[in-house]
C-alpha cells in the first residue's frame, strides 16, 4: 500500500463518507479476562460514540509507511484452512455478525498480544465501492470493484490519574471519582490491505504507534505473518552494529560515526517536484562498505561490520533515509562548522605570521638549503612621498628613524590615532 491508498481510505472516515457496517469490542483486563463485550451498528451511534470510534479508525492508518505503517505478507501455509488469514478471510465474509468467530478472534488477540495492562479490541467491518478513475485522476461514475475489509485496533485502557474535583452532589472540593479511559491505538492492522486501489488478500497492514518496540509477537503468533522491522528499529540496529565494532564515547569514534551519518544523509535522494516520490537508494553491503570507507572506517573494520549487516539485513534491506537520525546529521553540521571555523582561524594566523617576517638573502658560507627568516622589530608603511623624507638620526646617544610631520598630518601606531 502507498500513500494515495491510505489516504483514499482515511479520506472516508467522516460522518457524511463513512460506511462503516459494524463495530464489534471486547474489552480485556490485566489478567487477560475477557470483561465485556459487544457488537452493533456502526451508523446508529449517538454522535459522541460515532467521532470518538472514528478518531480511533484513523489512528490506525496514520504514521510514516514503513515504520508506523508495515506491509505484511501471510505465507503460503497461512492460507489453507486452519490457517489465520483463512480465519481473517472467514471473519470478513460474516461482516462481524457471529458471537462465536469474534470471540475466538478475541481469544487469538489474547494468546498472541504481550501487553501488560487493560486494553480494548475494536474490530470495524467496512465494504467500500471503490470508483473507477481516468488517467487524469478523474472519478467516473461507476464502481470498479467493492474493497470489504475489516479495521482492528488495539488501545490501552488507563485508569485516570488522583486529583481534586468539586464534587457537585455534595457541594465540596474532593478527591476525584476515578474512571477507566480509552486511549489511542497501540496496534492495529487492516485486512486485507488495499493494494493499487485493490483488494489483496495475501496482505495486511499493520499499524504501531511504538516504533521502537513495536509488537513482533502480534504480527507473527496473532496473524501469522513474518515480523517485519520498523524503520525506527533498523535504524537503532544499524547503530548498534557500527558501534560496536568502531567503539563510542571517545572524540575519534564519534566523530567517525557522525561522518558515517553525514554521508548516508548525502545519499537520500532528493526531488524538485514536492509531489513526486524518489525512488529510493537500497543500501546493500557493498553499498555501505563504500560509505564507511569514504566516512574514514578502518578496511578490516569495514569488513566486520560488512559481514553482521548482511547477516541482519540480507532479507530486507534498508533504504538510505532509513539509516538516518536527523539529530545526528545535525550535530555532524554543527561540528563540521566548529572545525572550519578554527581552520580559518590558524589560517588568519598564519597569513598575520606571514606579514610580520621578510626573507633574507643568504650568505654564500651558508649550506642551508632553506632561506633564512628574519623578524624585524618595527616595520614602517607610510604613503609614497613621506618616503624621502625619512633618515636617521642619532639623538642623545641613541639611533632614531626620524619622520617629519605637518601640523595637519595625523599617525596610527599599531592601529591606534595619535597625535604626535
Amino acid at each position: 500500500m502507498n500513500k494515495k491508498d491510505i489516504l483514499e481510505l482515511k479520506r472516508r472516515f467522516k460522518k457524511e463518507a463513512c460506511t462503516f457496517t459494524r463495530l464489534c469490542g471486547c474489552y480485556v483486563d490485566a489478567d487477560r479476562n475477557k470483561v465485556t463485550s459487544f457488537g452493533q451498528t456502526f451508523l446508529n451511534l449517538e454522535d459522541e460514540e460515532f467521532y470518538k470510534y472514528l478518531e480511533i479508525a484513523k489512528k490506525v492508518l496514520s504514521g510514516t509507511i514503513g515504520n508506523n505503517l508495515l506491509e505484511l505478507e501471510f505465507p503460503t501455509a497461512e492460507e489453507v484452512a486452519g490457517g489465520r488469514q483463512q480465519f481473517l478471510m472467514g471473519l470478513r465474509a460474516d461482516a462481524l455478525k457471529s458471537e462465536e468467530l469474534m470471540d475466538a478472534f478475541y481469544d487469538l488477540v489474547i494468546d498472541s498480544y504481550d501487553y501488560v495492562g487493560n486494553y480494548l479490541i475494536l474490530v470495524f467491518h467496512d465494504a467500500y465501492d471503490v470508483m473507477t478513475k481516468t488517467s487524469d485522476n478523474n472519478k467516473l461514475d461507476e464502481s470498479e470493484e467493492v474493497y470489504e475489509y475489516l479495521l482492528c485496533a488495539i488501545c490501552p485502557v488507563s485508569l485516570t490519574k488522583p486529583g481534586l474535583g468539586y464534587r457537585e452532589s455534595e457541594n465540596r472540593i474532593g478527591p476525584r471519582i476515578r474512571d477507566w479511559v480509552v486511549g489511542a491505538p497501540d496496534t492495529g492492522f487492516v485486512f486485507p490491505a488495499f493494494t493499487d486501489r485493490s483488494t489483496d488478500i495475501h496482505s495486511v497492514l499493520f499499524y504501531t504507534r511504538d516504533t521502537k518496540t513495536p509488537h513482533a509477537e502480534f504480527m507473527e503468533s496473532g496473524l501469522g505473518c513474518g515480523t517485519k522491522l520498523t524503520a525506527t528499529e533498523k535504524k537503532l540496529t544499524f547503530q548498534n552494529i557500527v558501534k560496536e565494532v568502531i567503539g563510542e564515547d571517545d572524540e575519534e569514534s564519534d566523530a567517525l560515526f557522525l561522518n558515517i551519518q553525514g554521508s548516508l544523509n548525502d545519499m537520500i535522494p532528493v526531488t524538485e517536484d514536492e509531489t513526486a516520490q524518489p525512488d529510493p537508494v537500497i543500501m546493500t553491503s557493498d553499498v555501505i562498505a563504500e560509505v564507511l570507507t569514504e566516512s574514514g572506517v578502518a578496511e578490516d573494520q569495514v569488513s566486520v561490520i560488512g559481514k553482521v549487516y548482511e547477516d541482519v539485513f540480507h532479507e530486507e534491506l534498508p533504504e538510505a533515509g532509513q539509516l538516518v537520525d536527523p539529530k545526528l546529521v545535525e550535530a555532524n553540521g554543527k561540528r563540521k562548522e566548529k572545525l572550519e571555523l578554527v581552520q580559518q582561524v590558524e589560517n588568519l594566523k598564519q597569513q598575520l605570521a606571514e606579514t610580520r617576517t621578510l626573507p633574507v638573502t643568504p650568505s654564500e658560507e651558508d649550506d642551508d638549503d632553506v632561506p633564512a627568516v628574519k623578524t624585524y622589530d618595527v616595520i614602517l608603511r607610510v604613503k609614497p612621498e613621506k618616503v624621502g623624507q625619512i633618515h636617521a638620526q642619532v639623538i642623545d646617544g641613541q639611533k632614531c628613524l626620524v619622520i617629519p610631520m605637518d601640523e595637519d598630518e595625523h599617525a596610527a601606531v599599531n592601529g591606534i590615532n595619535t597625535t604626535i
